[in-house]
């Protein structure tokens, strides 16, 4: 049957993610399930270097207790976008408001926790190159060379917020046999619609000219004020800020202008993972209707397309990061399958 179009249209599909969002998100007796599953003890932290050739790659790891040989629980790899590296945006401290690491929530739910700097990030090698999606998925693979060593695992689930959700994609579409679960959020397809990509691409020729761009605390500021004032604590883009600084004034152009230019960069019909999609209420990246065109796409049906109210841009860092880790939590270990019944 032909879907309609115009404002009808819209209004189902917004109906239809909104439903699905709530789906995904009521609360229940699995809550308390969760909850007694939530390991205690000593929070592990290492880092560890990766090599993509002569580039070497920061990684940052959590998890509950010192890795035991033979024994690892399941991992989870965090995949940052473009404004700013992975512990910055995973394992972010905010003076006086816990919470906000989200790698120490997920280790206390029970994963390995892994996260890096993408060339040009962080304290990743800072070269010539623009650190493009296709850099980032090369990025991954080194990464995950790592975390089979370090773990004995050659699978893992994987997160990506904004162009991370478009490089943990992307990876997950070249290298399926390494991904498990798939999480995206602030996600990109094919780019119809953006207000955010609409403003952006006024400055394309700055993009294809520049291989990096001002990393200025306005901009850290912005990522939680230009959808929607309110959906963050004004505390988080200060201490975002203040993460940032100690790496330099300036971060890669190179997920900007491949989402001006390049979109779609993954093809969801090529994605055989499960997969969650998820957006902010708020959020400019991306419409629902473009979103929900990419979750239609996809192969495989144990997928989930999820709405969080009261958030926009970053569900990582926004007031209701919460309601979003619970939702992935349940998203990561869901019960077994049944096929029939005996």
């Amino acid at each position: 049957m032909d879907m309609p179009t115009g404002a009808t249209r819209r209004t189902i599909l917004s109906r239809f993610a909104a439903a699905l969002g709530a789906a995904a998100v009521l609360p229940g007796s699995r809550t308390a399930a969760m909850a007694a599953t939530v390991p205690h003890g000593d929070m592990f932290a290492a880092e560890y270097t990766a090599h993509k050739g002569p580039v070497n790659l920061h990684m940052y790891r959590r998890r509950i207790g010192k890795p035991v040989a033979g024994s690892s629980p399941p991992v989870l790899f965090l995949v940052h976008g473009s404004s700013f590296g992975g512990r910055s945006t995973f394992d972010l401290n905010v003076p006086g408001k816990p919470g906000y690491s989200m790698m120490d929530v997920f280790a206390r739910y029970g994963f390995d926790v892994w996260t890096m700097d993408h060339e040009g990030y962080g304290l990743s090698s800072r070269t010539s190159g623009n650190s493009d999606i296709a850099s980032g998925v090369e990025d991954i693979k080194a990464g995950m060379a790592v975390v089979a060593r370090e773990t004995g695992r050659t699978r893992a689930h994987f997160f990506g917020e904004s162009s991370g959700g478009i490089r943990a994609a992307a990876f997950a579409v070249a290298h399926p046999e390494s991904a498990d679960r798939l999480a995206l959020s602030a996600f990109t397809y094919t780019g119809k619609g953006s207000d955010t990509l609409g403003k952006r691409a006024q400055d394309l020729e700055f993009y294809r000219t520049h291989n990096v761009r001002p990393a200025t605390r306005e901009l850290y500021r912005s990522v939680f004020t230009r959808d929607k004032v309110g959906t963050a604590d004004p505390a988080v883009g200060e201490a975002l800020a203040d993460a940032e600084a100690k790496y330099g004034d300036t971060v890669p152009t190179g997920t900007y202008f491949d989402m001006v230019t390049k979109l779609p960069l993954v093809d969801p019909a090529k994605l055989h993972t499960p997969v969650m999609l998820a957006r902010g209420e708020y959020d400019g990246i991306a419409t629902e209707e473009d979103l929900i065109d990419f979750f239609t796409r996809l192969p495989n049906h144990d997928r989930e397309f999820i709405i969080i109210p009261g958030a926009a841009h970053s569900l990582v860092l926004g007031l209701n990061h919460d309601r979003f880790f619970y939702a992935l939590n349940a998203f990561l270990t869901p019960p077994p399958r049944i096929d029939k019944l005996g």
